[in-house]
C-alpha cells in the first residue's frame, strides 16, 4: 500500500526532516524507513552521528508508520537503546507498527548502518488525535 496524497503532504510539510538530510525512504501500511546521508552536521564532537539525530529519525520512521492508516497522531512516549554508531555512509531506521488499538498506536524501531550492523533499537506510542495539523 502506497502512502496517499493527504500524507505526502503531511510529509512536505517536515522541513525539520529535510533540513536534517532526514528522507523517507519507503512507506507503506505499518511500516517505514528513513535514510539519513551522514553529513558533518549529523556528527557530534567526536565525529559520529549525534544521538539526536538517530533519534528524530527513529521518531520520524515511526510515526510515519503510525500515519499510514490515514489517522492523525503525535508522539506520546519514545524510547531509544544506542548500540553502536558510525562516522560516515548511510544509515536507516525502519519501523514497524506492533500494535493499533482505539485511541494508541505502538511502534518498534530499528536503526541499521549500511553495513546492517544494528545502531539502535527502541519503540514508540504514539496518540491519536481529531485535528488535522495546522499548515
Amino acid at each position: 500500500m502506497e502512502i496517499t496524497e493527504q500524507q505526502k503532504e503531511l510529509l512536505k510539510r517536515n522541513s525539520f526532516s529535510y533540513h536534517n538530510f532526514m528522507e523517507l525512504e519507503q512507506a507503506e501500511l505499518d511500516y517505514a524507513v528513513y535514510k539519513l546521508e551522514i553529513h558533518p552536521e549529523s556528527r557530534n564532537s567526536y565525529g559520529m552521528v549525534h544521538g539526536g539525530a538517530l533519534y528524530s529519525m527513529a521518531d520520524n520512521a515511526a510515526g510515519t508508520a503510525a500515519h499510514s492508516d490515514g489517522r492523525f497522531y503525535v508522539t506520546q512516549t519514545g524510547s531509544l537503546n544506542f548500540l553502536d554508531n558510525r562516522f560516515d555512509g548511510t544509515i536507516r531506521a525502519a519501523a514497524r507498527v506492533v500494535r493499533r488499538g482505539y485511541s494508541t498506536v505502538f511502534v518498534a524501531v530499528e536503526i541499521t548502518g549500511g553495513d546492517g550492523g544494528l545502531l539502535a533499537t527502541g519503540s514508540f506510542t504514539f496518540h491519536k488525535i481529531e485535528q488535522k495539523p495546522k499548515a
